[in-house]
């Protein structure tokens, strides 16, 4: 089957909610413990390199950034979110996704994305390394979940067309 890469619409929001939750209910993908009103989601991304996968017109992943500050020199740093339908993983979804986004992101002005990964989700961490992402550290219990403390690996990617 093949997949495509298109840009998010409002239309999307059902089935990218379908996914997140699906991601909040492994527990390892988030600190969230529901999706957000799409209003609130919206508000919270940037306008810009939101993309989701599609196979047979299905909504199969998605992929969006967020500011990381409203501070200025920070306008080309962004934080990446990316999620894959429970059916669609292991199936470069999220390759896909990641190769088209980082390529948006440079056209856009991002030079630096980052994520902050459960360190139990090795899928997600190797996912990033394999697309320029290094670890920069991990922030130890940096919030609970169900009152266990969680560690998140911080990872970015430095463009190397943009800014630098």
């Amino acid at each position: 089957m093949p997949t495509t890469i298109e840009a998010m619409q409002p239309g999307d929001w059902d089935a990218v909610r379908k996914i997140y939750l699906e991601g909040i209910a492994t527990k390892n993908a988030t600190f969230e413990t529901d999706v957000p009103p799409y209003d609130a989601w919206d508000a919270a991304h940037h306008p810009f390199c939101r993309l989701v996968a599609k196979r047979d017109d299905a909504v199969v992943g998605w992929v969006a950034l967020s500011p990381t500050s409203k501070r200025r020199v920070y306008a080309g740093v962004a934080e990446i979110t990316i999620y894959i339908a429970a059916q669609a993983r292991g199936q470069g979804i999220g390759k896909a996704l990641m190769q088209r986004v980082i390529k948006e992101s440079e056209r856009e002005g991002i030079w630096t994305l980052q994520a902050g990964i459960f360190v139990e989700n090795t899928v997600s961490i190797a996912l990033h390394k394999k697309h320029g992402f290094r670890e920069v550290g991990i922030r130890e219990r940096i919030g609970q979940m169900d009152g266990i403390w969680r560690d998140v690996m911080l990872l970015e990617r430095r463009s190397r067309v943009v800014g630098i």
